[in-house]
């Protein structure tokens, strides 16, 4: 005889995740359980939920990396458990941070002698690599003014309207006032001119971006520059400039070599830059580095010694993994100038056939420039039936994330649609997402409440009167009935067929 027993309900070794008690039963959201659950369930139940979660690789509205190779997701698994900051313990994670420091500095042309180091630090992001360049030039414009005897108490710094909102948090954070420089519509940067007339002897630094986040476009820092030199030399000022190239940092090198914005214009003592944008890495990773030690006040930097040996260190932030620093170095050696060449045309390509693509319908207006991020802002030249806001919206439904926004102030009335153009981005999803773009025009078109609207609008008809003239009359409630139940119908079975686009 075969002996038998039924699984009692601790015995959950025997259950699958979905035969358990545990799917079965809500957890508690804001408060944490007061008993255990398995691993396998407890893995299933938030794998379900970050099911609806956006595909990561059709979120066009970031900038941020969405893809690395099998061999550099190892690496990074491998250095999950190490931090950062305790560099005694983890010299070669410490001095593969320092050779990514040195690269990027040499990568934008720092004035090194052949065994001088560059300035520089790893941070979580441009956000963080921001705030530690500007508390810089607050301290180094403090010292100044304080050794001439001079009020310290009101610094500002001069930017254009089209910056990151962390320049506002730096800002705010820090009790620095911020002067910007409107845009106006058909001009989404700063103007050097109108920038250079707002600095003062007030002014701790202008920042200017390398590819503004609205639309993709390069500001003139070159231009910039040589204003501000003019402007030092008749004030006695040295107003000095911060370049943000979060995300064109590592795009100019390699598409536009010949661009002056680096460490070679002389005003320029810190550039930031995201690698997790266009340095190819994973989020959480961003670097700032600064022209030479003395652009870099010594009283800022710390030194601690309860972690092994003494170190320094100047950050916001403290404990942080490593493996993104590592993935970075992985992406420097492993690229090189040829392989990030190589992916920035590929971006940049892919940015052209999506541009044309879009001018090619006639519903469009490109607001992105050609030179800068490879990425394409347009907006709608009729939104009097269908806004922005609507195409997005209905993008969504085919899998893809494309944000709409207004402009800043000055040009808020300007509504636009903006697809970042990243490595992960092929020919073939560039060519599939020009196709649901006008999917989706003809289906706000053919929507009911938008036929109506041209119906209600369009209350005249055309007929021949006595002597075979056109006239226009009054169309009868009759004819716009019938007119409203046949566009319905032509919506109805439009959306019946399923090949083809309208």
């Amino acid at each position: 005889m075969v002996l038998s027993h039924a699984a009692s309900d601790s015995d959950v070794s025997v259950h699958s995740t979905f035969a358990s008690p545990y799917v079965r039963t809500s957890l508690t959201r804001f408060k944490m359980p007061k008993n255990s659950i398995p691993k396998e369930a407890a893995y299933q139940i938030i794998n379900d939920e970050l099911m609806l979660d956006g595909n990561p690789r059709l979120n066009l509205a970031s900038f941020v990396t969405r893809w690395m190779e099998p061999e550099c997701d190892k690496l990074i698994m491998s250095s999950i458990n190490k931090n950062y900051v305790e560099m005694d313990q983890y010299p070669v994670t410490t001095e593969l941070q320092n050779r990514c420091v040195n690269m990027i500095a040499h990568l934008f042309n720092a004035p090194l002698g052949e065994t001088e180091t560059a300035v520089g630090v790893g941070t979580v992001g441009s956000s963080e690599a921001i705030m530690l360049a500007g508390l810089a030039f607050k301290r180094k414009w403090q010292n100044k003014r304080r050794a001439e005897g001079k009020p310290f108490d009101k610094p500002n710094i001069v930017t254009g309207a089209n910056v990151q909102v962390c320049w506002e948090k730096f800002a705010r954070y820090f009790e620095v006032e911020l002067k910007e420089v409107k845009l106006r519509e058909g001009y989404y940067v700063m103007d050097p001119e109108q920038a250079v007339e707002m600095v003062d002897e007030n002014t701790i630094c202008v920042a200017a971006i390398l590819g503004s986040t609205l639309n993709g476009e390069f500001e003139d820092v070159k231009l910039l520059n040589d204003l501000l030199v003019l402007k030092n030399k008749q004030t006695g000022w040295d107003t000095p400039i911060h370049v943000d190239a979060a995300s064109g940092g590592f795009i100019a090198p390699f598409l536009y070599p010949e661009l002056e914005w680096d460490f070679r214009l002389p005003l320029v003592k810190s550039i930031n830059v995201s690698g997790h944008n266009y340095g190819l890495v994973y989020a959480g990773i961003g670097w700032v580095v600064w022209r030479n030690k003395e652009d870099l006040p010594e009283e800022l930097i710390f030194h601690i010694n309860y972690l092994g040996a003494n170190q320094p260190t100047f950050t916001l932030n403290f404990s942080k993994g490593s493996s993104q620093v590592i993935a970075q170095y992985y992406q420097l050696i492993r690229l090189g100038h040829e392989g990030y060449r190589n992916v920035m045309e590929n971006c940049r390509e892919n940015m052209i056939v999506l541009r044309e693509g879009l001018e090619k319908t006639g519903r469009f207006n490109i607001v992105s420039k050609d030179e800068g991020v490879p990425l394409v802002a347009f907006s709608l030249k009729d939104s009097s039936s269908h806004t922005e806001f609507e195409v997005s919206d209905m993008l969504r439904r085919y899998g893809w994330i494309v944000p709409a926004y207004t402009m800043p102030p000055n040009t808020q009335h300007i509504t636009v649609l903006r697809v970042v153009i990243r490595e992960d981005f092929s020919r073939t999803l560039a060519e599939g997402l020009m196709i649901d773009i006008e999917k989706v025009m003809c289906e706000l078109d053919e929507l009911p409440s938008r036929v109506i609207h041209k119906i209600l609008l369009g209350e005249e008809k055309s007929e021949a009167d006595v002597d075979n003239l056109m006239v226009k009359v009054k169309k009868n409630d009759m004819e716009k009935q019938r007119e409203i139940i046949n566009g319905w119908k032509k919506f109805v079975f439009d959306r019946k067929k399923t090949n083809g686009i309208c």
